[in-house]
């Protein structure tokens, strides 16, 4: 009987155990936090990995979008300067050819006039008989030539209008695309400083710390989340 009492605690040994006892939870109370926030860290890291890397792309997308489309209106207008130089040596030519005509028809020389009526532009020939139509010899109401007329028309003036309205079409595209991917670029940033605050927050000794960097890195979050779902989709093309 007295060997089992020798095994047995005494009554100090039996307070140093519960002691003992009472201390650990509040450590596994600390530990359960701090796994806790490393979960909440991982999560906050994946989602804003993920939507850094939709964010960037989005935002290559649109600058590329912007790029072609720059890149088109430039050519639009290229070919709108181009005709616009053709139509001016066509209403020059025009010009020369009825001023020949009309130095015939003031002098008298009919032959003179059958021969500039036949070099004109097949093109300028409507406008020059409607304007003849006109009787503008003896109406002082007639339009002062043939080029006044609502029948003369230049195919590359007309040409010229259209490319110039799609190169302004083409242009506003491209700065809309741009101004996107600018806001893209600007979200990508802030996600970038969100990956970054909780990153570091893993590393600070004090919890108080951590919560702090995890609020302001999820409000962040929060807000670049909305900021991206006011914003159209990337291209599909």
């Amino acid at each position: 009987m007295g060997g089992v009492v020798a095994e047995g605690l005494s009554a100090a040994e039996v307070g140093e155990k519960i002691g003992e006892h009472h201390e650990h939870p509040p450590e596994r109370t600390h530990d359960r936090r701090d796994r806790v926030l490393s979960i909440v860290e991982a999560v906050l890291l994946s989602v804003v990995a993920l939507l850094a890397a939709y964010s960037g792309y989005a935002a290559a997308k649109w600058g590329t979008e912007s790029s072609v489309s720059l890149a088109k209106a430039s050519a639009l207008r290229t070919k709108a300067s181009r005709d616009d130089v053709k139509a001016v040596q066509i209403r020059t030519l025009d010009s020369v050819s009825f001023n020949a005509w009309f130095a015939a028809f003031v002098s008298g020389n009919t032959n003179a006039q059958r021969l500039a009526e036949k070099r004109l532009r097949p093109g300028y020939r409507p406008a020059f008989h409607a304007w003849l139509a006109t009787d503008p010899a003896h109406n002082p109401n007639a339009p002062p030539g043939p080029s006044y007329m609502p029948q003369y028309v230049i195919p590359q003036e007309t040409t010229a209008k259209s490319y110039d309205a799609q190169a302004d079409a083409a242009f506003a595209r491209g700065s809309e695309a741009g101004a996107t991917g600018d806001k893209y670029v600007r979200d990508t940033v802030f996600l970038a400083t969100v990956l970054f605050l909780v990153g570091i927050s893993g590393h600070f000794p004090v919890r108080r710390g951590r919560y702090v960097l995890i609020s302001i890195g999820g409000l962040l979050l929060v807000f670049s989340i909305v900021q991206l779902l006011g914003l159209p989709a990337p291209p599909a093309k």
